[in-house]
């Protein structure tokens, strides 16, 4: 059957390369080039956060004012359209929503008390432009929510009688964007959506599961989350609802931008390629001197990751102690929770010449990591999908990581038969604890001795495709059905 091809409205907090604090931006940045090929025309709709606007295209941002209101939940807006990267965004201009010093979510004294209002906000306009269009009469076929933050989307869309189909994505299930039942005629929810069947959770309101109810179509980021989320250890309160609507539910495995991450025009490193695999060793030469660490004979492992308790942060000081005394080294790039921070702080303390941390994040210094990196650390406890250990194939820097999500998705582990079929790609360790790790390190260890075998992991891992092709080809054929029905 001929694809239709249409238009999608993607609703999102967050956007690459206008603001990112994590995964969701990458993938919100990546999927609209991506669906081209597939004849969709996507708009991302964002907060036009501080320096937002300054960052599109101004003389589209000037001229194309497309929506506005005297009264968005307190205050005046507006939205205008431009462009960045190749990406249509709808900027949502709302001062008294996101006109704020920190980040999308916080600042230094905690989260911003109103956030269930300012992202019911993001999601009320959805429902504007998804009903009337906007004011160059471009008007979306299907909504596309992500996470809490665009979860009133889709049920704005059911409560105001608008026919417009709805896909809800979940990337991570921990984040529910939870308010106090005080505040449903604040979100604009009627009284009928304060049910169990409904926004009601737990005498609460979640912004989450509002848009899981809702939406005609759920996915999740990989097919083994939509399996795991099912599972109250994974699921967070939240299993039941996504296994009663388990006939709406896909799991569409996300991507990475093969030209921003390719080691062969990567401007960030000294470049190399699968064929002249031995040039990224001027990488790691390069990589040692930035961290100021001495000679590493055996594998030098990176982390690039947020440092909390979901990433696992908790049981590296103690598994990677025996790995460094047997001539590991580890370079750290992150920033998190204070106790992970201290906890990495120390380990480097302990180990100077053989441990490197920066605290923060430096995305040029990510592209130098993976390019000067043996192997990638990923000891998540729950891993949606994960982008890391994307990155780390695609870079030779073999991943570790633990069978949980997108990571048991991606990475093939070495076993005596994944190694005899000539498969193997990384190592793959269970359960999430600090012996499982510490014998992960071991088998990196005795792999990396094998520079012949290690090699050949090496080369497997960087000829697999994790582009956007397959993935975005599942969306148009999600979207095409919705749009049909």
């Amino acid at each position: 059957m001929r694809k239709m091809g249409g238009r999608v409205l993607s609703v999102a907090s967050e956007c690459v390369p206008l603001v990112k604090t994590g995964g969701l931006a990458d993938v919100v940045g990546a999927l609209p080039g991506a669906l081209a090929a597939h004849g969709w025309q996507m708009r991302v709709l964002m907060p036009a956060y501080p320096g937002v606007l300054a960052k599109l295209d101004r003389p589209r941002a000037r001229a194309r004012e497309v929506w506005a209101s005297n009264d968005l939940f307190g205050g005046a807006a507006r939205v205008v359209l431009g462009e960045v990267a190749g990406v249509e965004i709808l900027a949502l201009e709302a001062p008294h929503l996101f006109a704020r010093l920190g980040g999308p979510y916080s600042d230094g004294s905690g989260d911003f008390r109103d956030n269930p209002e300012r992202f019911a906000a993001l999601c009320w306009v959805a429902a504007d432009l998804a009903q009337g269009g906007d004011a160059a009469g471009w008007k979306p076929d299907i909504v596309h929510a992500h996470d809490w933050q665009g979860g009133f989307a889709p049920a704005y869309l059911r409560y105001r009688g608008i026919a417009v189909p709805s896909v809800m994505t979940v990337h991570n299930i921990a984040f529910q964007g939870i308010a106090g039942a005080e505040r449903r005629a604040a979100l604009r929810l009627p009284p009928e959506a304060f049910v169990p069947e409904g926004v009601e959770y737990w005498g609460n309101i979640s912004a989450l599961k509002a848009g899981l109810v809702a939406a005609d179509a759920i996915t999740t980021v990989s097919p083994r989350y939509a399996d795991e989320l099912m599972r109250p250890e994974f699921g967070l309160g939240l299993e039941g609802v996504i296994a009663a609507r388990a006939g709406v539910v896909q799991g569409i495995l996300n991507g990475i931008d093969d030209a921003v991450w390719n080691p062969e025009t990567d401007a960030a490193i000294e470049p190399f390629s699968a064929r002249k695999l031995a040039l990224k060793a001027r990488n790691r030469q390069e990589l040692l001197a930035e961290f100021g660490l001495g000679e590493v004979p055996g594998p030098l492992a990176i982390l690039v990751s947020r440092l909390t308790h979901q990433k696992g942060i908790d049981i590296v000081p103690e598994a990677v102690a025996e790995f460094l005394a047997a001539g590991g080294g580890l370079c750290v790039l992150g920033a998190g929770e204070p106790w992970a921070e201290a906890a990495l702080q120390g380990l480097a303390a302990r180990h100077p010449g053989r441990v490197g941390l920066r605290i923060g994040y430096d995305e040029a210094l990510s592209h130098r990591m993976f390019a000067g990196g043996d192997a990638v650390l990923v000891p998540s406890r729950f891993e949606p999908c994960g982008l890391t250990q994307m990155m780390g194939l695609r870079y030779g820097c073999v991943p570790v990581v633990s069978a949980v999500g997108g990571l048991a998705d991606t990475v093939i582990g070495a076993t005596s038969a994944s190694l005899a079929a000539a498969a193997a790609t990384g190592v793959v360790f269970h359960p999430v604890d600090a012996l499982a790790l510490r014998q992960a390190l071991r088998k990196l260890s005795g792999l990396y001795a094998d520079s012949a075998e290690w090699g050949r992991m090496q080369r497997r891992g960087m000829k697999a495709d994790f582009g956007w092709a397959a993935s975005a080809a599942r969306y148009a054929a999600l979207y095409e059905g919705l749009k049909r029905g």
